[in-house]
């Protein structure tokens, strides 16, 4: 046949209502939609956070130093590229001066909160507009602040009052709206109040020790490279230790984890599509089931295999191509829904636009599972002589040929080369695909076991049982179709219990047993006895820890320059800026010494240093290695002693890097501190108690909650799972599809053997029953498999990705389990109900 005639008797054949291939309809739409939804959604607020680049930074670019200003020579250097900006980023404690009213439960709020206060110069904001509720923002003169909603709401406060910072008392000029540069400060633990710079320094929180971060934004000329300008002056100040960054990175950190996430769970949604093309599989068989008679005339008139495969195979990309289609156009207008219903949660909130790359390669990846899927059914069609075709009810299904098998290769071969060739990390890409793989295979070869099994066991008495285990075996049987659907459905369903459960009970279980009640920071060195006894006088019996804190960035290792790489490996998150530093006479609390030995106590050799095995590992350190870290714009190396094993579930000081104390005791340096109140009565009473001694007695102090950090933590890791929860609901959809087309693809069998079954006197009842006990067993037995799997993969996202302890709630894991096999005997039964509606005399006349 000429390709003209194959698609005349194509589209002839093709009912308009797409009657028999729904469910290919339904599988490949959930899959591709999915898939173009995360990768539009993803590029929408990458692309948002490259364009809005100069803003979200401040500048065209940026350097950052910490626990200093810059020198007069850095100063010029920077002046010499354009327009510069400085400002002052430092915690310190928001006082309200005067009286509040009672709140509504009779009690006064807090006098006093943690605050992110920010010291900005005249020219702020370089890029942008600083927007207030009330009135316009110019700059701000010594005596007057800006602040954010958050600080306002907590402290009852409004234009007008006045509010203290350290020494100084400041009025309030307007509350904030939109702050330019909000995202690409980072992670804050406080609400925003911006001064002037004469301003920050009339606070007298700025002392030798203080920890705090001086930034210059630079704003270069229209044709100037904000790149060639960072170059030239790391190569003007070498040992700096500055941390620079341009336009184009201008939110570094929000960015990779937007791709990561995005990477992730455009990997779930590929698993979703391949959970789908089973469907499409058993959905083009069942559809080939209701034109087994056409088929069988178009050969007995003379049509060759080649004419059938090329007519049906038509008619499957024809209708896929319109269902890949539908999936784009939801993929390109779900993303704003998701973005106007998030609010607040997303980083930015990006426009409505089109974004090709995504699209193209969602579309790819549905036409490559369509024709996989699709293809070994239409070439099973294709090889059955016409004959053969009239029997199919009871003949079984033959293997597909060599051809067919070497295209499905091909096929699968480029879905792999497109995952890892459009994937952020090819490694971690290739582990997924072949674990998902490696289920996919296990379950099959489950169902084939089951199969073989029921086929060899000895017949039961009991009519009911014999007949659900000759359903699991006989020609037609789609069992396993049903184990892959019924396995990967309920081990989705563990693992996301899993995960949940262990996420939470690690926040609000784990935490808050081993975590300070608080953080102080600024503690003059001289000042620690006082400090300690403030805190005895206002919680009797409170544990107090202290630690010299200081900052630093690692400029070097071995004999490697980290200015020198051209790029940093992503897990390297060491070498991204500046880390906190400290120094110990003695091995620190929470910390296990796994290689190496420690300095003896009143060391005063050549520098030494302990660092974390996680760290050595990623860096491949070992002991007796070099590091070179910049600290106050002085560059210092020490040697590697030991490695370290860091309990982080404490929440205490867990430094990376522990130095020698003769290394870093000369440099200006406050202490950190933890109050802990574990045991007490009346624990919150006695923090605020603590608070206000320790600053009144320290005006420069930092007193941090730590509750409010495990309730940023909590809502961070709560809606990073629900993310993963949304991605594997499709996944969980697509199975319960896969499900429903196994069912459907045997529904032809179960007629006939329903049909014979009421011809010899078996009720409804018994025939529904006989089918209830084969998917009981079925689920019974996918249940314990699942139950593993889900387990291993939930136990290896949470201890190996995010790094946490494995604690899931069993209960909710086990009840999660029995109610999603319920949930899928239930949808067993129900797509059996038309079998049992079938009239026997209707229903022989068809065979």
């Amino acid at each position: 046949m000429t390709w003209a005639q194959i698609w005349r008797i194509a589209r002839r054949d093709l009912s308009g209502r797409f009657r028999g291939l729904r469910l290919l309809i339904v599988c490949l739409f959930l899959g591709v939609a999915t898939l173009a939804t995360i990768g539009s959604l993803t590029a929408s607020i990458t692309g948002e956070l490259s364009q809005r680049g100069q803003v979200i930074l401040g500048g065209d670019f940026e350097a950052t130093m910490s626990q200093r200003m810059a020198s007069e020579a850095e100063l010029a250097a920077f002046e010499r590229e354009g327009t510069v900006s400085e400002t002052v980023r430092m915690q310190a404690m928001a006082q309200r001066t005067g009286p509040r009213a009672p709140d509504i439960g009779g009690g006064a709020g807090p006098d006093a909160i943690l605050a992110e206060l920010k010291g900005v110069d005249y020219d702020y904001p370089l890029y942008g507009t600083l927007t207030l509720q009330q009135g316009t923002y110019g700059p701000l003169d010594p005596q007057s602040t800006v602040i954010g909603a958050g600080l306002a709401d907590r402290l009852d406060l409004k234009p007008g009052d006045a509010i203290r910072f350290g020494e100084a008392q400041f009025t309030i000029r307007g509350i904030i709206t939109d702050e330019p540069d909000r995202l690409g400060e980072g992670f804050t633990l406080g609400p925003v109040a911006l001064v002037s710079d004469l301003g920050i320094q009339r606070t007298g929180l700025i002392q030798p020790g203080s920890m705090y971060e001086a930034k210059y934004r630079v704003k270069v000329g229209p044709l100037a490279d904000p790149v060639a300008s960072i170059e030239r002056i790391k190569a003007e100040f070498p040992e700096a230790g500055l941390e620079m960054r341009d336009r184009d990175r201008g939110a570094p950190g929000t960015s990779r984890f937007i791709e990561r996430m995005g990477q992730f769970l455009s990997l779930v949604g590929l698993a979703a599509l391949v959970i789908a093309g089973i469907g499409v599989g058993n959905g083009v068989a069942s559809y080939l089931a209701t034109k087994r008679q056409g088929i069988a005339t178009l050969k007995i008139l003379g049509a060759g295999s080649g004419d059938i495969l090329r007519i049906y195979l038509v008619q499957i990309l024809a209708v896929s191509a319109l269902v890949i289609l539908g999936g784009l156009v939801a993929g390109a207008l779900i993303p704003p829904a998701i973005i106007a219903a998030a609010g607040d949660i997303l980083p930015v909130k990006p426009g409505f636009a089109i974004h090709p790359l995504p699209l193209v390669v969602s579309s790819v990846y549905g036409l490559l599972i369509a024709f996989i899927f699709a293809l070994p059914p239409l070439a099973r069609a294709r090889h059955i002589p016409a004959a053969g075709l009239f029997r199919s009810l009871v003949e079984g299904n033959r293997w597909p040929d060599r051809a067919t098998l070497i295209a499905v290769g091909a096929g699968i071969a480029a879905i792999v080369l497109l995952a890892l060739v459009t994937a952020r990390e090819a490694v971690f890409s290739a582990w997924f695909m072949a674990a998902a793989t490696g289920v996919l295979l296990m379950l099959a070869g489950i169902g084939w076991a089951i199969r073989w099994t029921a086929s060899r066991l000895p017949r039961p008495k009991a009519p009911l049982l014999r007949l659900a285990l000759a359903n699991l075996h006989r020609p037609g049987a789609q069992t396993g179709q049903l184990v892959v659907a019924l396995g990967l459905g309920l081990t989705l369903f563990v693992i996301l219990a899993g995960m949940q459960t262990s996420l939470t009970n690690e926040i609000t279980r784990n935490v808050p047993k081993e975590a300070p009640n608080l953080f102080v920071l600024d503690v003059p060195v001289t000042g620690a006895d006082q400090f300690r006894q403030l805190v005895e006088n206002a919680a009797p019996g409170a544990a107090v820890n202290t630690v010299p804190s200081l900052r630093g960035t690692i400029t070097g290792y071995k004999n490697i320059r980290v200015a020198d790489l051209k790029d940093i490996p992503d897990n390297a998150w060491v070498l991204r800026g500046e880390r906190g530093l400290t120094y110990a006479e003695t091995l620190p609390e929470g910390s296990e010494l796994i290689e190496g030995t420690w300095w003896p106590k009143g060391y005063d050799g050549p520098p030494l240093v302990s660092v974390d095995k996680e760290m050595a590992q990623t860096l491949d350190l070992k002991v007796g290695d070099m590091l070179t870290v910049s600290l106050l714009g002085r560059e210092f190396t020490a040697k590697i002693a030991s490695l370290r094993q860091i309990n982080w579930d404490t929440m205490g000081f867990n430094y990376v890097m522990v130095f020698s104390p003769n290394t870093l005791r000369d440099a200006p340096h406050n202490l950190a501190a933890t109050v802990s109140l574990k045991g007490m009565a009346d624990a919150d009473i006695k923090e605020r108690a603590v608070s206000k001694a320790v600053l009144a007695g320290f005006g420069s102090a930092t007193v941090i909650e730590v509750r409010d950090v495990i309730g940023q933590v909590s809502t961070i890791l709560t809606q990073i799972a629900t993310a993963i929860a949304a991605a594997g609901s499709i996944a969980i959809l697509s199975g319960i599809a896969v499900l429903i087309g196994a069912i459907a693809a045997s529904r032809q069998a179960r007629i006939y053997d329903s049909v014979i079954l009421k011809t010899l006197g078996a009720t409804r009842r018994q025939i529904l029953s006989a089918q209830a006990l084969e998917y009981g067993l079925l689920a019974a037995l996918l249940a314990v498999v699942a139950l593993g799997l889900g387990v291993t993969a939930a136990w290896y996202v949470i201890t190996q990705i995010f790094s946490f302890g494995w604690q899931p709630d069993w209960g909710v894991v086990l009840a999660t389990l029995g109610g999603g096999a319920l949930l899928t005997l239930g949808l067993g039964l129900a797509g059996s109900l038309p079998v049992l509606a079938a009239r026997p005399a209707q229903a022989l006349r068809q065979l």
